[in-house]
This record gives structure tokens, sequence and C-alpha cells, in this order.
């Protein structure tokens, strides 16, 4: 049996599900700005119903691929469907099938074709690290740079800088302590290996400081989101499995990740996306899978918070639900919870807190005025809580929330939950 990715027809089941109430018109962050219905679930389900019926004259054409790149995955439809419709599954389903019939385009192929090459990811991104103050002028206030000069990004961003030493080469494999009570895998990710390092060590600290042994494996690659999410299932198997390989002889109770979309594909997507794989490469997907937990969600389920350890924090703070941590692993009360219990700390929660803030990856980069567009939502409820500073739990939402705030001139500091929770404990020492 063919998996969704392999043949739009394994969709059908789930586009019955949907009885066009329009109910997702509510929720979707692109449908609110454009007020288009191709834009929307609802549409969407109609377009790939009609190709597979073969009533479309392009079937699958340019319009249609650009109408099925009108989606941030964030799944807000799925959760607001009455009837359990999973709409990403199906917008997965159609990119891949596009991608078969229609070819990548040549830049997603060559940066796909990086990404899986992790020593040559790896060889780039540092080489990157060393001349972008070449290429890139730091920001006044926020830690952020803008371009010089076109280098394939829009003129108005502003992106954090990579970071000198990547989080992988700042700590030995193994991070032994006296008495372990667990002992997690960590799973790093592109975005905290290469630029938010100071969120990966703080991780690291808070594990410690819980007497929880860590094994950061080597060989691990990008989760391969991005290229699943862009249909180019090929290549997501490969990284799938490479990343499985890494972590597969190390012995570990949990492995642990800091970013939603990251967490999901252990979760979820690799076990979707190897179902069918004749070496077992979906068992072993479903075996780690079921050991995944976001940290926020580690610390508070299988640690607990000790209060005698938490010194206090005075500043007043939001937070913002990533889509994927929230919607797609299920984590939005753990992060409250440590919030909450920092001592001195004030939680103000913002309005639409697990409303899309528009990145979603390269969403951002091929939609740039609509990602902002919906972007200033975010700021405007972000502002009117008066707080001092922003917490998420991923560090794309981060990068996003520092471009939105350079362009609604707003200057607050963005940290992960845990860096707050890291400040706590050496605050209290």
């Amino acid at each position: 049996m063919a998996t969704v990715y392999d043949s739009l027809k394994e969709v059908k089941a789930e586009l019955m599900k949907c009885m066009k109430c329009g109910n997702c018109q509510e929720v979707c962050p692109i449908y609110l700005e454009v007020r288009r219905e191709p834009t929307v679930a609802r549409g969407k389900i109609k377009l790939v119903e009609a190709v597979l019926d073969e009533k479309l004259a392009y079937r699958i054409g340019d319009g249609f691929a650009e109408k099925l790149a009108l989606c941030l995955t964030c799944k807000a439809c799925n959760a607001k469907c009455p009837c359990g419709v999973k709409v990403d599954k199906i917008i997965l389903a159609a990119r891949s099938a596009i991608a078969r019939e229609k070819g990548l385009h040549p830049i997603k192929r060559m940066i796909f074709s990086v990404l899986k090459r992790g020593g040559l990811f790896d060889l780039g991104l540092r080489t990157g690290a060393l001349l972008q103050g070449l290429a890139f002028k730091k920001h006044p206030t926020l830690f952020a740079g803008s371009p010089r000069f076109p280098v394939g990004l829009d003129m108005r961003r502003v992106v954090p800088p990579l970071a000198s030493t990547p989080l992988r080469q700042q700590f030995p494999k193994e991070i032994k302590v006296q008495n372990p009570v667990k002992r997690v895998a960590l799973f790093t990710g592109c975005v905290m290996n290469y630029v938010y390092t100071d969120q990966g060590k703080a991780i690291i600290d808070v594990l410690k400081e819980n007497n929880v042994e860590v094994v950061i494996p080597e060989g691990q690659l990008c989760c391969g989101a991005p290229v699943y999410i862009h249909g180019d299932v090929g290549t997501a198997r490969e990284m799938a499995k490479a990343n499985i390989d890494a972590f597969s002889p190390e012995k570990f109770d949990y492995l642990v990740t800091a970013c939603g979309t990251c967490g999901g594909s252990w979760q979820h997507y690799y076990q979707e996306l190897l179902a069918e794989d004749k070496e077992g490469y979906g068992d072993k997907a479903g075996e780690i899978g079921k050991k995944t937990l976001d940290i926020a969600d580690f610390i508070v389920k299988m640690i607990g918070l000790d209060p005698k350890k938490l010194g206090p924090v005075e500043r007043t703070v939001t937070y913002h639900d990533p889509c994927h941590l929230n919607r797609g692993m299920g984590v939005s009360k753990s992060p409250r919870d440590i919030l909450k219990a920092i001592p001195g700390l004030t939680f103000k929660e913002m309005k639409n807190a697990d409303r899309c803030c528009g990145g979603a990856g390269s969403f951002s980069l091929t939609h740039y005025d609509l990602s902002m567009d919906i972007h200033k939502h975010k700021t405007e409820a972000i502002k009117a809580t008066g707080a001092s500073q922003v917490v998420t739990g991923c560090g794309a939402c981060r990068m996003q929330l520092t471009d939105g705030f350079n362009r609604g001139n707003v200057n607050l500091e963005i940290v992960h939950t845990i860096m707050l929770l890291a400040e706590s404990y050496r605050n209290r020492k």
C-alpha cells in the first residue's frame, strides 16, 4: 500500500470527510488576509478533488502549485474542523504529487541536496559565519543584521547572525552528571545548532541542574521538514534514515527537541514517510518517536519543577505558541507552567497567542509581504500586553518575531522558554 507521499489518491478518504462548511475560514491566517477561497483549506480540498477527478484542465500545473504553496501548515484548520480533516496531510500529499509531476525548482533541489550532506552543510554555514560581516550590517537594537546587498533575501529583512561556533562543536558528545536520574539524547536542529546556540546552552544547563545526562549524537542532520514540506519525499526519506542511524546506537530514555517542527518530524512524520520501508526504518522511527518529547514537556512531566531551585526573575513576559509545538506536538501548558513557576516573573497572556506568526520556514522567504501582513497581528498582540520580553519555544518563530519587530519598530528581546528557566536557576545560586 502506498503512502500519501507516493500517491495523491491515498488522501481520498481524508477528502471525503470535508463537508465544505467553511469553518476553516475563521482560523486560516492566509485567508484572513487575502479573503480568497483557494487560499483556505476548503478551497484547496476542492482543488485536489478536481485534480483527482480530472476536472481541471491543467491537472497538476503551475496554477495548482501556486495555490497549494499558499499554506503555512500551521494546522489551525485541523484543530477547527468539526469533521477532523487532517488538512496538513492533504497539503503535503499534493505538494509531493506536484514535485513528482513537475520536478523541483532548481534552487530548491540544490538547497535540499546540501541539507542532506551534513559535512557540506556544516562547512557552508561555518564559512558563512566567518564572512557574514561583509554581507550584513548589525541592527542598532535587535539581535539581528540586515543585508548590505541582495543575498537572496528581501532587503527589508533582518536575520540573526550565525554563531561563530556551532552548538555541537561547543560540547562533548556526552555530558555526564553525578547520579543521573535520566539520560536524554538531544536533537539540536539547524537553527539551534547554527544560530541560537544560547538556547542550546540553556537547555544543557537546565538538564545538568536536574541531574540529567545528555548525549548529543554525531552525524545528525536537519530534521528534513523543509524538504518533505516542499514535496521532496526521496530526500526527506534519506535524511530521516540518516537521523535514525545517528540516534539508534545510543542508549537514552528520551529524545529531547527544542522546536516543534523538529519534534513533530520525530514524533509523526518519520513514521509516516517510512511506513512502507522494507529495511524496517518505519519501526525504528516508531520506537524513537514514542520517546520524543519537547524540552518543556520533558522538564515539567518527567522531571518536575522544584521551587527550591528557582530564583527570582523580575520581568513581565508574554508567550507565543509555535504552531508545530502547540498543535503538532500538543505542547502549550508546560511552557506556561514553567513561566508561572518562576518567582518574580509576571506572565501576561496575549490575544490569540496560538495564531501563526507568519514565518512557516521558507514561506516568509517566498511570500515576504504576506508573511509580514500575517505577522503584524502578532506584533500588535504582543505590544498590547505591555511585556518587556517575549518567550517562545521555537527558534524559527524567534527569527520571524525579530524580523516583524524590526518592521514594527518594536525593541523587545525574544527568548526560548528554557532560557528563562536557566536564568532562574542561576539567580538562585
